[in-house]
């Protein structure tokens, strides 16, 4: 599912990247085009001008002041030999109005934009106008629209990686609850067996060391049976003392470590009292230790501590371990992600779900460096 979601990620981001390349290479050749027309009728416009100016009383000046008259889309500023302004067309009279410098700004953006054309006045006194001349409103926008698609394109796929994003979430999230409920009934039936073995084998006492260490397993299994069939559902959080909760856990974990692993708990307060699912929280604490063994293979430390601050309950578990990349502290809590050669990889995500959603509090790498160690960081809300 997650490789899919890839997919489509990566097929969806080409896709708009050879659209908006394909519009942006398009709309470039339009905007040549027109810059092209427009030089054409600027040409013209001064050409009619030129001949307005020296024509004879008898012409016909019908065409030159049509032609004139109708440029009406590309704004024009034209100065003496000096480069002072003598007159313009079609600026936007709201800012012509309101900024006295937006004559001269125009006329720098305008010799920017275009060479101008020279028109001669007088030769023999030195006498010629400069025109200058912008871009159209309409070339404007055309220059400025494969812009305004590549935001809406953007926003576009914002909206579907988003949507695929969720998607993707609740179906997994679907996925993990009904497995976790299905082994939840699956175990409930071999269990019930046992149970009524173990009543079978304390009618012999010779039997009693084995039916007890056999009652001790059931237990065991009952309490992961019931881990399971809470998850996917809200369950009732009642206050318990943390720190005990921690510590049985703690103990738990120790009997089963290898000898060269030196498990420690700190914490300056025998109670501290917080809102918990005790069998949830139990398998939170349960994992995050067991993750801390593997990184150690054999041997090393693992501190556990507790800290009593105003807002939050912080328990920081640290390990000497081998460390997590920098770019795995998100990645490890990501259903299906694990670095271990055998299992799904759901521990820490169901883990920091636990936390997290049912909790409401929140559970982070604090810090790891390789072949250092990793702290895990748990915040319950008080």
């Amino acid at each position: 599912m997650f490789k899919q979601v890839i997919g489509w990620k990566f097929v969806l981001v080409s896709t708009a990247v050879i659209i908006i390349v394909g519009t942006i290479w398009y709309v470039s050749s339009i905007a040549g085009k027109l810059e092209e027309e427009e030089t054409k009728k600027v040409a013209t416009w001064v050409a009619a001008n030129r001949e307005l100016l020296q024509a004879s009383d008898e012409a016909n000046l019908n065409l030159a002041v049509e032609i004139i008259t109708n440029n009406t889309s590309i704004p024009v500023i034209i100065t003496n030999e000096n480069g002072h302004i003598i007159d313009s067309r079609n600026l936007d009279t709201t800012k012509l109005a309101g900024n006295p410098r937006y004559m001269e700004e125009e006329l720098a953006t305008f010799k920017n934009q275009h060479p101008p054309f020279i028109m001669e006045i007088d030769a023999k006194n030195n006498l010629y106008n400069y025109i200058y001349y912008g871009d159209s409103l309409i070339l404007k926008q055309v220059r400025y629209y494969p812009y305004i698609q590549l935001i809406v394109v953007a926003l576009f796929i914002s909206i579907v990686l988003v949507a695929l994003s969720t998607s993707n979430r609740a179906t997994q999230n679907l996925l993990w609850v009904g497995m976790a409920k299905e082994t939840a009934h699956q175990l409930g039936t071999p269990l019930s067996s046992i149970e009524a073995w173990i009543e079978i084998l304390k009618d012999n006492e010779a039997n009693d060391l084995v039916a007890t260490e056999l009652r001790k397993d059931v237990d065991r299994l009952k309490l992961i049976t019931e881990r399971f069939s809470k998850i996917g559902s809200v369950p009732q959080l009642e206050e318990h003392n943390v720190v005990s909760q921690v510590e049985s856990m703690v103990g738990y974990i120790r009997k089963r470590s290898p000898q060269k692993v030196i498990l420690t708990m700190h914490c300056q307060e025998r109670e501290i009292p917080g809102m918990i699912s005790p069998s949830l929280f139990d398998w939170v604490i349960e994992n995050l230790l067991k993750n801390a063994l593997d990184a150690m293979e054999g041997k090393g430390t693992i501190d556990v501590y507790i800290e009593n601050q105003p807002a939050n309950i912080v328990i920081d578990i640290t390990d000497s371990g081998k460390g997590i990349p920098k770019g795995n502290f998100e990645k490890v809590f990501r259903p299906g992600f694990s670095t271990k050669k055998r299992g799904w990889g759901l521990g820490l995500s169901l883990a920091k779900r636990i936390i997290e959603e049912y909790h409401k509090g929140r559970l982070t790498v604090r810090w790891s460096e390789l072949n250092k160690g990793t702290t895990f960081r748990i915040l319950l809300r008080k």
